[in-house]
């Protein structure tokens, strides 16, 4: 069983993933994993290239 987390976003960053959301057909759910997803892998690649 998952377990949801609640995040209060400031107002532009919920206005772009509900764009985003509608842009791709996707949810805004969806939206967020793929940001979080995306931030990881950013973020793992630079301390893997340090």
């Amino acid at each position: 069983m998952r377990k949801g987390i609640y995040v209060r976003l400031p107002q532009d960053l919920k206005d772009w993933i509900e764009a985003e959301a509608a842009r791709n057909g996707a949810s805004q759910n969806s939206e967020v994993i793929r940001a979080l997803r995306a931030a990881k892998e950013a973020n793992q690649a630079a301390h893997d290239a340090a």
